[in-house]
């Protein structure tokens, strides 16, 4: 059982790697409440509202899939 969740986790990162150009245009990872801050020689970008987004996906997916 083990196996199979590390080979569909593994699969599910390449799909997305390789999806991940038309997965920008959804606006995923430029949310609101994602944080980002711009200075002259610094740059940090945290995105909150996609880590929760993506976490109640995941969570929800998880949850169809062990009944």
């Amino acid at each position: 059982m083990t196996q199979r969740v590390l080979i569909a986790l593994g699969r599910a990162l390449v799909l997305a790697g390789v999806l991940w150009p038309w997965l920008g245009k959804l606006g995923l990872g430029r949310l609101p409440e994602d944080i980002a801050v711009r200075r002259e020689n610094f740059q940090f970008y945290f995105p909150v509202a996609t880590c929760i987004l993506v976490s109640a996906l995941l969570t929800f997916l998880f949850w169809i899939f062990r009944k």
